[in-house]
Formats: C-alpha cells, structure tokens, sequence
C-alpha cells in the first residue's frame, strides 16, 4: 500500500501548487511505481527521519515459497534519536548484496526477462555502496530506463517539509485485483499483487510500463 510509503506536501510559493515529494524506496512496488510515472516531475526528499520498518530498506519479491523480503542492514548513528535518511549508511559487515542476488536469482531466473535484465542490477549487488539514500535513488533510476519513461528528477533538502503518512487521500488501485500477468510460481501459491517493480520487470519485460499507465491511484 502507498501508506507504507512517506511522502511528503510541500507548497510552491510562485506556482501556488501542491508538490509531493517522496522518500527513495529500496526496488520500490508496482504500486509505487505506477504512482511515479503519473507525476510531471519526480522530487525526492533527503531531509526526512529515517524511520524504522518502512520501504526505504526493503522489498518484496516472489520467492519459490512465496512472499520473499530482502531487507539491507543499515547503521545507526551513535547519540542521535533523529537519524537523517541522507545520514543513514548500509552496514556492509553483513553479506546482504550476495544474499539478495542470490534470492533474486533463484526467484526469477526462470522468468522470461531475467536475463536481458540481469546487467542493470548484478552491478549493485557485486560494488559496495555505503549510503542508502544512494543506493535507493540509483536503482530508482535504472528501473525508469529499463521501463522506458523518462521523467525530471529532482532531490529535495528541506527541513521545512512536513511528512504526511497515507497522503494521496490512499486510495485503492481500482484494478489492481483483476490486472493479474504470469508469475514464476503463480501454480504453486497463486498470483502475488503489488511486489518489487523487479518481479514486474522480469515477467513482463517491455509490456512493464503499459501494465503501470493501466493502474489507477
């Protein structure tokens, strides 16, 4: 759901416009994405709070025994209650790149897309990367490629934004129950709604970005 995402109002002062941006997710949902590719211009905001337990470190994928998450370790910094997302480092003491590679793989090397995929992504999970924020931005930017869609980006730094929880008024995607495509495993546990935009990509491959516009938020 978008409420498990943060995002955040700010209001233009010359345009006199609402501006919603929004916190860089870790290989973000379908639902997340189908929301980005509706916006004119894509802000990400890097003065919010880390907040434990939301996407900003996790995603979910389709695994051979069902929901999968992949979550990365991240560091706390010492004497602050009040980490910044900017400030927050990967804490690469802990073999996550290989494990989630290794999940990847085994959940959709036998998907159709995989391997014309597989380059994009191998990189982040082979080179360390210590800043979240970074990591998180960067693969935003690799899935807007391979999707084909091209939007302005811009990174926000603005303590004066207030976070909203639940902001686009959340409201259902209306077809999100029956907008069903061929999964790895959907004759062993069924289909799996609104996953990593990476399970999107490897089974449905150029028809990804036509499946997002056909979402409704």
């Amino acid at each position: 759901m978008l409420g498990k995402y943060l995002f955040f109002l700010e209001k233009e002062k010359l345009k006199n416009k609402m501006m919603i941006s929004v916190c860089p997710a870790y290989l973000p949902s379908v639902e997340y994405m189908s929301w980005v590719i509706n916006q004119k211009k894509l802000y990400f905001l890097t003065s919010g709070h880390y907040q434990k337990q939301t996407y900003r470190n996790r995603a979910e994928i389709y695994g051979p025994n069902g929901k999968l998450k992949l979550i990365i370790p991240v560091t706390k910094n010492r004497g602050s209650n009040h980490q910044k997302d900017i400030e927050t480092m990967i804490d690469n003491n802990f073999l996550w790149q290989k494990n989630h590679w290794r999940s990847l793989q085994m959940s959709y090397r036998a998907s159709p897309y995989f391997e014309f995929y597989e380059e994009d992504f191998y990189p982040f999970y082979n080179n360390k990367i210590s800043s979240l924020m970074e990591l998180n931005i960067s693969l935003i930017k690799v899935v807007l490629k391979l999707l084909k869609f091209e939007i302005p980006i811009e990174e926000k730094n603005d303590n004066k934004v207030k976070e909203k929880r639940d902001l686009i008024i959340y409201k259902k995607i209306v077809n999100a129950s029956i907008l069903k495509y061929n999964q790895v495993f959907i004759d062993k546990h069924g289909f799996l709604s609104n996953l990593s935009i990476v399970d999107l990509l490897f089974n449905l491959g150029p028809e990804s970005l036509d499946y997002l516009k056909n979402l409704r938020i």
